[in-house]
């Protein structure tokens, strides 16, 4: 596969610090070094969970990429967020996947959490332990929050919770699980009735189901976990009981989405940079493939729209870290990105002809990968009507000018919590 630019185009410098610039460039030479030497092997074993690449990303503190330097991590924020997943993302969607999907808990703690429990939870995470899930959808449900059947139910002073969830990225890596589950009697309204719950790994009850390979990012894991009367203590609640539904929303609108989007553009440059390089390569009428007027034009077309993708993906998370309300700009970014991506990625197998049918083509990767950035964190459909709401100017929360600025501050005591 054609190497993507290695250097930030100009169009990005308005967003990008010195420091931006510098993890851009440790960003591409650990992906060279130690992402592109392990993607063949990923997508050849596609029953396989890829641990290493998790475990260099963590000794780096990469999972900590938005903790604050008081919980011990880089606090560097979401355009840095943002170029760590999206330049993994350029060599291997699935080893990307496994940063944004730990990335999307952690926002949840440290935005609903005491401070207690980001020590408990962060502090190891920034010194390259205990990988996280969010664990919200389920088998029955899906994605849809008012209708989780997860249950928890008080019993003295600790939760009992019992329930499946499915679909949650990193489930074999993770060390704990942020569950959502239902508190209330039926009734209640979502808003209400669901709490957010840490729950380790190790608890007893708790099991991993075996790792099924998706249609796409071999080597990632979006598995099951069976919850069977788990057992936990009162101070593993995150956030006040009841908020369950802020802790998931929130979560999936500051993190999840601009993750998605990131994921997106990586596989965008991707395909744009290989289908470019093989229209060069090849000759035809005394001239390349790229000679052609005809194909010059579909290609014209996959880079307006990588271009604008780009643009969209980082102005987004600029104005996140700016505690600017962005909520709708991050929907923009998640929903446009995955389908410019997805549209390329089609043109790009048709330019390519039957060659992209070989068993081993990157291109079959590339656009099996960008399937998933469909579904999580809201489909199309979803973000579509939210970005309705907005035109329509109807109200809703803005999570990014709520919680955003209480982010981007260290809290140095309790009372800050």
């Amino acid at each position: 596969m054609s190497a993507a630019p290695t250097t930030p185009p100009p169009a990005l410098h308005p967003y990008l610090t010195t420091r931006n610039a510098l993890l851009w460039d440790e960003a591409n030479t650990f992906a060279v070094e130690h992402v592109a030497p392990r993607a063949a092997g990923m997508e050849a074993a596609p029953g396989r969970v890829e641990r290493k690449v998790a475990e260099l990303m963590a000794v780096r503190g990469w999972f900590a990429v938005t903790v604050p330097p008081s919980l011990g991590g880089l606090g560097a924020g979401h355009v840095a967020k943002t170029i760590l997943i999206h330049r993994i993302a350029c060599v291997s969607a699935a080893a990307a996947a496994i940063l944004q999907a730990t990335l999307i808990p952690v926002g949840a703690v440290l935005h609903f959490a005491t401070h207690e429990q980001k020590h408990r939870w962060l502090a190891p995470l920034a010194d390259g332990f205990g990988l996280l899930s969010i664990a919200v959808t389920e088998p029955q449900a899906g994605g849809h929050l008012g209708g989780i059947e997860t249950t928890a139910e008080r019993v003295g002073n600790q939760w009992v919770i019992t329930g499946n969830k499915s679909h949650i990225g990193n489930s074999h890596l993770a060390g704990a699980h942020l569950v959502i589950a239902r508190t209330a009697e039926a009734g209640v309204r979502t808003s209400q009735a669901l709490t957010a719950f840490m729950v380790e790994t190790s608890r007893r009850g708790l099991s991993v189901r075996d790792h099924r390979p998706g249609l796409g990012l071999h080597g990632f894991s979006a598995g099951r976990l069976r919850l069977d009367h788990v057992r936990i203590p009162e101070d593993h609640v995150i956030g006040e009981v009841g908020q369950g539904l802020a802790v998931a929303q929130s979560s999936s609108i500051l993190y999840g989405r601009p993750n998605l989007a990131a994921i997106s553009l990586g596989i965008h440059e991707a395909v744009v940079a290989t289908t470019t390089a093989r229209l060069k390569a090849h000759s035809r009428y005394r001239g390349t493939l790229s000679d052609l007027p005809v194909l010059r034009d579909r290609i014209g077309d996959m880079e307006a729209r990588l271009r604008a993708a780009r643009i969209l993906a980082y102005q987004s998370v600029h104005l996140l870290d700016q505690g600017l309300p962005c909520d709708t700009d991050l929907i923009n970014a998640k929903y446009l990105g995955h389908q410019w991506a997805a549209r390329s990625a089609q043109d790009a197998m048709e330019l390519h002809g039957a060659h992209a049918l070989d068993g081993h083509h990157v291109l079959q990767r590339l656009w099996r990968d960008i399937q998933h950035t469909y579904p999580p964190a809201g489909t199309g459909e979803i973000q579509r009507i939210r970005l309705a709401d907005a035109a329509f100017d109807e109200d809703h929360v803005q999570w990014s000018q709520r919680l955003t600025p209480e982010a981007v501050r260290a809290q140095p005591g309790p009372t800050a919590a």
